[in-house]
């Protein structure tokens, strides 16, 4: 972070100074949540959280070097108090992070949202950016009203890019992490069906994810909305935005395109990027085609940062996979091919994610294990059979279900008359490992996918270190 006084700090924050807190002390190390990462300079910020109390932990981050803590309630080391619980204390960060961004006039902003891809896309951002200037990005899905700030805070005077991942659970939350960070180009990948539960609908879900490109300069002041051409709710977001409109996919419109899409015998893709009135091969190290999108909207923000096709083609073949559990493809030595995508599920993503299986699994023996699908609402069990009917059509071997809630999957699949595979319905992970312990054989392939609480990871996690039975 910038360096900062406590009284500047204090005066951002509308806190007072407590505790011994001298004025002129100097923050400049990281701010942190948690007491175990505080460094020379930085700054703690206690909160009461579920579990564990940050307060409590106050005196270990100064011990650790904090130069003082930002909290609710007095402690026994230098301070900064704000009124209030919690929501106060986020809403204190909040304002530190805007106001470092203002001091930062020359970091562009760049913001990432989207039903699914966003940490990937962001992953990518962070990787291809980091070639022309230093780049601060979130580590893995950092991306709501604490981690959003704290990244934000990362940043000092040598920043050139700030990748940012903008999420939300409802109307105004992007609009609300815009203020803190305004970004200059702003990224809008899909809208799918994640969190139909929280939403209603897609068209809510639509008018959320929009609130990016509103929050957008407009285009004379240099703002760039970034629109997916092949998903029609993303491309409508251009009637609501000053900023200028570029757009990516695979429509021969698109500003920014790939053609010839295909994929390796690893599963990773292929194509002709088109940009600026040339064209390069690229060759991602990413699996999946749902990666082709992802790349495209980070090589569309290149572009407007003034690299050509070639330049970006090279930068995007050099990136790699950063975030866990995201299409993580791992051989055992017994030929056992493990892919690893458990961080998260939507009915989107499921799909990506059954087409890649099926890409990768030519010749094979393939297995799906999937988890469920959170905060599908109303819709969970239409979307579920729906997933279970791609398994089958996909021509997965086995479909292994996990959970009671999984048990539309099931039934998908079954209904699918002509689909020779079997369906295994099992409790819980134990289950789950159990079962796949005694039926892969050498050379199967075995992919995971579900929501972050069906704990499908560790699945994974256990399957690596076990061989199959010749």
């Amino acid at each position: 972070m910038i360096a900062l006084t406590l009284d500047r700090i204090a005066e951002i924050t509308r806190s007072r100074l407590c505790g011994s807190a001298q004025p002129a002390a100097i923050v400049d190390g990281p701010v942190v949540v948690d007491s175990r990462q505080a460094a020379p300079g930085s700054l703690f910020v206690a909160l009461r959280g579920a579990r564990v109390d940050g307060h409590d932990f106050a005196e270990a981050a100064v011990a650790a070097g904090a130069t003082a803590v930002l909290c609710s309630r007095p402690v026994d080391v230098p301070h900064l108090l704000v009124d209030g619980g919690d929501d106060e204390v986020v809403a204190a960060l909040a304002e530190l992070a805007r106001a470092v961004v203002a001091e930062l006039p020359g970091a562009d902003v760049i913001g990432v949202t989207g039903s699914s891809g966003k940490t990937t896309t962001k992953d990518l951002l962070a990787q291809v950016l980091g070639r022309i200037g230093p780049t601060v990005a979130p580590p893995g899905s950092f991306n709501n009203e604490i981690g959003h700030p704290l990244t934000v805070l990362r940043a000092d005077e040598t920043t050139r890019f700030i990748a940012l991942e903008v999420a939300a659970r409802g109307v105004g939350h992007i609009a609300h992490l815009c203020r803190i960070a305004p970004p200059r180009i702003g990224v809008v990948l899909n809208v799918g069906s994640a969190h139909m539960g929280e939403f209603g609908d897609r068209e809510t879900i639509a008018r959320a994810k929009g609130e990016l490109v509103e929050a957008l300069p407009p285009a004379e002041q240099g703002g760039v909305a970034v629109l997916n051409a092949d998903d029609a709710a993303v491309a409508a977001m251009a009637g609501r935005t000053a900023a200028r409109v570029v757009t990516y996919g695979l429509a021969a419109t698109a500003d920014v395109r790939a053609e010839g899409v295909d994929l390796d015998e690893t599963g990773r893709p292929r194509f002709t990027l088109v940009v600026g009135g040339a064209s390069a091969p690229v060759h991602l190290r990413l699996v999946g085609a749902h990666q082709v999108h992802n790349a495209l909207a980070a090589a569309a923000v290149l572009h407007e940062l003034g690299r050509d096709a070639a330049d970006i083609a090279e930068a995007l073949g050099e990136a790699g996979p950063v975030s866990r559990w995201r299409m993580e493809v791992t051989e055992r030595p017994d030929g056992v091919t493990v892919v690893n995508d458990a961080y998260n599920a939507n009915p989107e993503s499921m799909a990506a994610a059954l087409r890649t299986l099926a890409a990768l699994a030519t010749g094979r023996r393939s297995f799906a294990v999937l988890g469920h699908m959170a905060e599908l609402g109303p819709a969970h069990r239409t979307e579920h059979e729906r997933v279970g009917r791609l398994a089958a059509e996909s021509g997965v071997d086995v479909l292994v279900t996990v959970g009671d809630q999984a048990a539309g999957i099931a039934d998908g699949a079954a209904s699918v008359a002509d689909w020779k595979g079997e369906t295994v319905a099992v409790a819980d992970v134990a289950e789950a490992v159990a079962v796949l312990g005694e039926r892969l054989r050498p050379k199967d392939i075995v992919m995971l996918k579900g929501s972050r609480v069906a704990g499908l990871e560790q699945v994974a996690e256990q399957l690596m270190g076990v061989e199959a039975a010749e």
